[in-house]
């Protein structure tokens, strides 16, 4: 029998070097359904080597699209598509997937795509995206989780109003309104980075957008978007797992290859708890926290604390002396973690959308299972710190959104490795 990977790690550990932050997970997949929406070679450098983008790159081949990886590059070949279907065997691998329904609907006008899967985190609907769609023309229904839409005339330009900000949302109707002739106007958008990164390209494509990180977006479209070269940003998630680290074990802990103003929040959070930070350029430096104060944390979107920090900046309260609390104002289901930190020695108790966290002097390695990816990260963080041996299991949760994780840690001093058969990510390889 096949043992499946696990990470192991012993405690204690202090973190001195560099370590480097890859290029970001959540704007390389919409930027890779963008692709979609011209019929040309589309090249994109500082893509992360992570299983969400292999699995996004599976789909994009079954829908017809050449994808192939050279050094630090990927290509993409997008102008033999014919398939606007994908089945539940593809899209139920990865939330992303739901990123296809605008471009496949503006380049066909139908597309059939099974409700998306992902990391269970709670309830994340999809209303907002039918609804934006809507606007633009299109007919859409959710019958048995498969989403069918329609615009068999063609999509047309218009007004759209979020209910609430979302991100894929946001995103969807950005590429759908990016080739339509016209001016559609998103109001209530999504204001995160991710955003702004997904515009930069569609407007190297050929789209005039204006307003992208704000809560107004404006699109000017084109049926005649370009190809496309461009450069991912750098993962802000990734950095702030990073931050988090050095906050705990960082003596100090330098990263590079950040973005700093991603992080100003979550730096005045830090620095609040204890923890010293010196910021030269986009280089970060931060030394452990060694008299560090209790806080509150609130989750919230672009600009404040991402959700996507919410259980490693528990970690790191798991042993701050006092009462802590976060409350996730994101999703309803995202403590599934404490369970696991608990086993750890922690004591946090959860309220409703608010966990309480009584600081203890120390956290002791036991076996944990990530039920995430973020929570995956957490425990990591937690086993490095831990007292005695930690080994965590479903770590293909972990990673689909860290590059090498464990390789990166340990090039700071950390003493973490991977066991066991089954092979990390791996993106398409260069095809003569």
């Amino acid at each position: 029998m096949t043992k499946r990977p696990v990470l192991q790690m012993s405690g204690n550990n202090i973190l001195k070097g560099t370590i480097r932050v890859s290029g970001s997970k959540n704007a390389s997949l919409p930027i890779l359904a963008a692709t979609l929406l011209n019929r040309c070679e589309n090249t994109l450098e500082n893509v992360p080597n992570l299983l969400d983008i292999t699995e996004m790159c599976s789909i994009m081949q079954h829908l017809g699209a050449k994808v192939y990886h050279l050094n630090d590059r990927l290509h993409v070949q997008t102008s033999d598509i014919t398939v606007n279907e994908i089945p539940a065997s593809l899209a139920r691998t990865i939330r992303g997937s739901i990123l296809f329904l605008g471009p496949l609907l503006a380049r066909f006008g139908y597309v059939k795509l099974p409700f998306p899967g992902g990391c269970a985190i709670g309830t994340r609907p999809i209303d907002q995206h039918l609804k934006g769609l809507r606007a633009l023309g299109a007919d859409v229904s959710l019958d048995g989780g498969v989403i069918e839409a329609k615009a068999l005339t063609g999509l047309r330009p218009g007004e759209v109003r979020f209910d609430v900000p979302t991100v894929t949302g946001t995103a969807n109707i950005l590429m759908a309104a990016a080739s339509l002739e016209g001016t559609t106007f998103i109001f209530n958008a999504a204001r995160e980075p991710e955003i702004v990164d997904l515009v930069t390209v569609l407007i190297k494509m050929g789209a005039l957008v204006k307003g992208a990180g704000t809560s107004s977006i404006k699109v000017c479209g084109t049926s005649s978007l370009k190809p496309a070269s461009h450069r991912i940003m750098a993962d802000r998630i990734e950095c702030g797992t990073y931050m988090v680290a050095g906050a705990l074990a960082g003596q100090p802990l330098t990263i590079v290859g950040g973005i700093v103003t991603h992080q100003t929040i979550l730096q005045k959070k830090l620095e609040e708890l204890g923890a010293t930070i010196f910021v030269d350029g986009n280089t970060i430096m931060v030394y452990r926290a060694t008299n560090p104060r209790a806080i509150t944390i609130e989750t919230a979107s672009f600009p404040g604390i991402p959700t996507d920090m919410q259980a490693q900046l528990m970690t790191l309260l798991a042993t701050v002396p006092g009462i802590s609390t976060i409350t996730e104002n994101i999703f309803e289901n995202r403590f599934e973690h404490v369970l696991e930190l608990n086993r750890m020695g922690a004591q946090i108790r959860v309220h409703g959308r608010k966990a309480v966290i009584i600081g203890v002097p120390t956290l002791i390695g036991t076996t944990v299972r990530a039920s995430d990816l973020r929570a995956g990260a957490a425990l990591v963080l937690a086993g490095l710190c831990a007292n005695g041996y930690t080994m965590i299991e479903d770590i293909s949760l972990i990673d689909r959104g860290y590059e090498s994780i464990e390789d990166k840690f340990a090039d700071v001093g950390a003493s973490i490795w991977r066991e066991g058969l089954g092979s990390k990510a791996g993106l398409p390889r260069f095809q003569e």
